[in-house]
């Protein structure tokens, strides 16, 4: 006789009392993951034709999981886990070639799980109509620009509608009866010319909708920056790109040496989107572009080119994202004025963010391949707008606007470390209302700084010991001053008038520094930035609102502009 047996038995009994003992006052640690039910919110689309094609149902709601299998008038459909609140699903011609309606619901998986509530959809009898487009939401991009998703407003959209361009299906999303998306490719945009825009609903009945025109712009458009590289044998232009897609790109020029006249280098090459800001650094190897993301298409980012030094032409070498923190961190996006400095290793860039205060990147350059790599930011005093490097690259000066807008702004002050590029802030001084540039003399004693919202000019002077300005005082511009620029014997002083659409004259006193009036000279509409080549002989403002850059020589001896023509951009 085994007499270990009653003991086991006791044992077993002991273990089982525990187990439920500890299960009754919550000792059960186990964890249950079981499925909940679904809801649907909507479905898109909500109806069709009797006899219309195949299309993709849209489900939208919540407690969708990977195994979830949306039902169809009774049948269960081929679905698609998008996300915990969207699915999608494949429905057959089948299922709706005769009129009445359908029940949409989703069912979830055991463990729990079930069915959701029941959406109808609509099977209408008939034919379908005629759609029409109303508008485009962008109707034009530049040469060379990325893929984009265009939208299309109009009415009488169904299910299995179909956007053609130039009369070839394109991929297409039907959000609603009067709004569709299309997935436009990049060699869709490779040329210059008009496109057909229709939208196709099938039969029964049906047909081609109305065609609107899409023009490919032969050059940039929304031209917001240009830089001149230190030969004085090339310009570069940056494309802000078309209001709503804001595919930005870079414009290339060769300047004629005796008459100053541009001539453009081919087609322009692609940026990111929301271009604003161009560079070209002190070697003329490599240029920079400050994407500023378009209104939160992107979170902005830095392109970045090498130079063809026979040609002018430029090779991408990449882009450098904005050091935006997940989600978007005030101070971290929207790259927006880009510059280098003398010593050509070092790169700084102006984050507006769409917050205050916002920050400045830093980066070194690689000497061979240009390349950008981060060393940090540096906290601004206010919305970074634009940032430069004094001549003895000892100090960078940031100008930066202030919430809300209308208010007056700073210019934020740094020293750099000229072994690490690292930026030190020394602390801010007053400017205008909405600073939107500065310029540092050849001399590096003055300073100057166009206020887009007091339409003046802030003036300083330079402590060359500390870097710190001292104000000198304001003087009159036009409507809005969007950029500044010195020319290189430091005599004369350029500031463009996006509101006014001309250019203001100075003359700049050797002593003082103060600024001295001498008159306007006619721009193109809206314009945005100015550039000096290195004689001094030639001036260059780009124009966002006519697609143009304005070509002007300079008189020496005393600063006047004049108009010797424009070209597109």
């Amino acid at each position: 006789m085994n007499s270990q047996a009653p003991l086991t038995r006791m044992l077993v009994v002991l273990g089982i009392v525990s187990l439920a003992f500890f299960a009754g006052c919550g000792g059960d640690t186990s964890q249950s993951f079981n499925n909940q039910p679904p809801t649907i919110t909507t479905t898109s689309p909500n109806s069709a034709l009797a006899g219309g094609a195949a299309f993709t149902l849209t489900i939208n709601g919540t407690n969708f999981v990977a195994a979830s299998i949306v039902n169809f008038a009774g049948t269960a459909r081929t679905t698609t886990f998008v996300s915990s609140t969207q699915l999608t699903a494949a429905i057959p011609a089948a299922a709706i070639a005769s009129a009445g309606n359908a029940s949409v619901t989703v069912t979830n998986p055991a463990p729990d799980g079930g069915a959701s509530n029941a959406a109808n959809f609509s099977i209408a009898s008939g034919t379908n109509p005629v759609a029409t487009i109303t508008s485009l939401i962008t109707s034009c991009a530049p040469l060379g620009t990325q893929s984009f998703a265009l939208g299309v407003i109009g009415s009488n959209f169904v299910g299995s509608s179909v956007v053609r361009w130039n009369g070839s299906d394109r991929p297409t999303t039907v959000l609603d009866a009067t709004n569709l998306t299309a997935q436009i490719a990049a060699n869709d945009v490779a040329a210059t010319g008009t496109a057909s825009v229709t939208v196709f609903n099938p039969a029964p009945g049906g047909g081609n909708s109305n065609s609107v025109a899409f023009i490919v712009a032969a050059g940039g458009v929304g031209p917001a920056s240009i830089a001149v590289d230190p030969t004085g044998k090339f310009a570069y232009v940056a494309n802000g790109g078309c209001p709503d897609t804001f595919a930005g790109n870079v414009s290339m020029f060769g300047i004629n040496g005796t008459t100053g006249a541009l001539t453009s280098i081919g087609s322009p090459v692609a940026a990111d989107f929301g271009s604003h800001s161009v560079t070209v650094d002190t070697s003329g190897k490599f240029v920079y572009v400050a994407n500023d993301g378009a209104f939160e298409v992107t979170g902005g980012s830095v392109s970045m080119y090498t130079i063809n030094a026979a040609t002018g032409a430029l090779t991408s070498i990449g882009t450098i994202a904005a050091p935006c923190a997940p989600p978007p961190s005030p101070g971290s996006c929207a790259s927006f004025s880009v510059t280098v400095d003398p010593s050509g290793k070092f790169a700084y860039v102006a984050n507006e963010g769409g917050f205050a205060p916002t920050s400045v990147s830093m980066y070194t350059i690689n000497a061979t391949t240009g390349t950008l790599t981060s060393i940090g930011t540096i906290a601004a005093g206010g919305r970074a707008i634009y940032v430069t490097v004094d001549p003895s690259d000892k100090f960078a000066y940031v100008a930066t606007q202030s919430d809300p807008p209308g208010s007056a702004g700073d210019v934020s002050v740094y020293t750099i470390n000229a072994t690490t590029g690292v930026l030190t802030s020394i602390g801010t001084i007053a400017a205008g209302v909405s600073p939107s540039s500065i310029a540092i003399g050849p001399s590096g004693k003055f300073a100057y700084v166009a206020n887009s919202g007091s339409n003046d000019v802030s003036m300083y002077t330079i402590n060359a010991t500390t870097g710190v300005l001292t104000s000198i005082g304001t003087i009159v511009a036009g409507l809005s001053p969007t950029s500044i620029a010195i020319d290189p014997s430091g005599k004369f002083t350029y500031a463009t008038n996006s509101g006014s659409n001309d250019v203001s004259m100075y003359t700049i006193n050797a002593t003082t520094g103060v600024l001295t009036f001498i008159g306007t000279m006619a721009a193109g509409l809206s314009p945005t930035s100015i550039a000096i080549e290195k004689s001094g002989k030639f001036a260059y403002v780009t124009n966002s609102g006519s697609n143009s850059v304005s070509m002007y020589s300079i008189d020496t001896a005393t600063g006047a502009l004049t108009l010797i023509g424009t070209i597109g951009a």
